[in-house]
């Protein structure tokens, strides 16, 4: 593996890409602590929990993205980091309210969606039931 000054990181979620760029070193937070990845770290996957990646971008400009649980894959000069929920904040002290009132805001839309959902498979069930009791 050659020597290089920065790395390319993915930060996906479910539904976008939340970024996409250059860093010259990351820190986020597995179950068995913090940890930091520089350019030529070695090769590794790990499980994220619910934390801040705190990216450096080569320019020295720190990036701050509240994540929920998720995975992160480092191999060769890329790191993909895929996260069930995430929101980027310009510093650490707006960053917990952000997340806070985004995730909460997302817990309850699928709270709603899981509620309407139950209420399809009931209505399902009732019309499959009704099918039987008719003659034939």
């Amino acid at each position: 593996m050659s020597m290089a000054p920065d790395m390319q990181v993915y930060l996906r979620l479910p539904s976008k890409l939340l970024f996409e760029g250059a860093a010259a070193r990351l820190r986020a937070e597995a179950e068995d602590g913090a940890f930091g990845i520089l350019p030529n770290h070695v090769d590794f996957v790990t499980a994220l929990v619910p934390s801040v990646v705190l990216l450096t971008q080569p320019d020295g400009r720190e990036r701050f993205f509240g994540i929920d649980e998720g995975l992160l894959v480092k191999k060769g000069h890329t790191v993909e980091i895929a996260a069930r929920r995430g929101i980027e904040s310009a510093d650490l002290d707006s960053l917990r309210d952000r997340v806070a009132s985004s995730f909460a805001r997302l817990e309850d839309e699928e709270r709603v969606a899981r509620a309407a959902l139950s209420r399809l498979e009931a209505d399902m069930v009732r019309r499959f039931a009704s099918l039987r009791k008719m003659p034939p």
